[in-house]
C-alpha cells in the first residue's frame, strides 16, 4: 500500500496561548513541525506543543528559523554558514530538550520559512543546516523541498530525508514554490488542495503554476496551520488519501 506522511506547522505563538486549533489539526496529521523560539514561539508554547503531541501520538519535528520574530521567518537574510549551524544547533537542541522531558523523542527536523527556502537553492546553507542537525542527532530526519539541496546535503551525509510536498502551495515549473508575493501563490479551496495531493502521492506529478505537468517526489505533505481553513483542509485531505487506499504515516527515522 502507498503510504505518505502529513506534517503541520504548530506553536507559532507565545505565552498565554492555549491549545485549540493545533490540537485539532493533530487528529488529522501524522507529524508535526514545533517553532523553537527563532521565528515563533516560545519555551512555555514549546512544552505545551510537545505534550499535546504526546498525547494525541503524532510525530514531533523541530521547526527552526531565522532569528526574525517581526519577519515572521519569512524574510531572507544574509547569515554565515556558521552563524546558521549555531542557530538550528540551538533551536532544536531546545526542542529535543523538551522532548526528553516530556517522556517522548524528537523524530524530525524542517526549516522553516525563508530559511527553508534559501536551502533549497543554497547548497552551502543546506550543508550547515544538515550538520548542526547531524551534530545533535544523526537519527533525525531532515524534511526538505522535494528536489532541493536541503534533500541532497541530508542524503549526502547519511541522513533521513523526507521530501516534501506542499498541499495549499502551486508551483513553478522547476519544481520551486511560487513566492507568496504572487497572487496565485496559495491554494484557498480545499477540494483542489486535496486533489493536488492525491495526484502528488499517486502519480508522483503536480500541475505547476503555467499548466505544465511536472514530476515530484511526496514522502510528506506538508499542510499549513496558520491557514484560514486549515481544519478543513487536513480533514479533506486524510479522507481523500484513505478513500483511494493511501495509508498515513511518518517517514522511519
Amino acid at each position: 500500500m502507498i503510504s505518505v506522511d502529513l506534517n503541520c506547522d504548530m506553536g507559532e505563538s507565545f505565552g498565554s496561548w492555549k491549545m485549540g486549533r493545533d490540537s485539532d489539526l493533530m487528529d488529522y496529521v501524522s507529524s508535526v513541525n514545533i517553532a523553537c523560539g527563532f521565528h515563533a514561539g516560545d519555551p512555555s508554547v514549546m512544552r505545551k506543543t510537545v505534550e499535546t503531541a504526546i498525547a494525541k501520538r503524532v510525530a514531533i519535528g523541530a521547526h527552526p528559523g531565522y532569528p526574525d520574530l517581526q519577519g515572521f521567518g519569512r524574510r531572507s537574510m544574509s547569515l554565515s554558514p556558521q552563524e546558521v549551524f549555531d542557530a538550528v544547533l540551538y533551536q532544536v537542541a531546545a526542542l529535543k530538550g523538551i522532548c526528553e522531558a516530556s517522556g517522548a523523542k524528537l523524530h524530525h527536523v524542517k526549516p522553516h520559512g525563508a530559511l527553508y527556502n534559501q536551502a533549497a537553492k543554497d547548497q552551502m546553507l543546506a550543508r550547515s543546516i544538515v550538520e548542526a542537525v547531524r551534530k545533535i542527532d544523526a537519527s533525525l530526519v531532515v524534511y526538505g523541498l522535494a528536489g532541493s539541496f536541503l534533500v541532497s546535503e541530508a542524503e549526502e551525509f547519511g541522513l533521513r530525508a523526507a521530501s516534501e510536498a506542499f498541499a495549499d502551495r502551486t508551483y513553478q515549473s522547476d519544481g520551486s514554490l511560487t513566492p507568496r508575493s504572487m497572487a496565485n501563490a496559495l491554494i484557498s479551496n480545499a477540494d483542489v488542495a486535496a486533489g493536488q495531493v492525491l495526484q502528488m502521492v499517486k502519480e508522483h506529478t503536480v500541475e505547476a503554476a503555467n499548466g505544465e505537468i511536472i514530476p515530484i517526489k511526496a514522502d510528506t505533505i506538508c499542510i499549513h496551520g496558520d491557514g484560514e481553513h486549515a481544519v478543513e483542509f487536513a480533514r479533506a485531505i486524510r479522507n481523500i488519501l484513505i478513500e483511494n487506499h493511501v495509508s498515513i504515516s511518518v517517514p522511519e527515522a
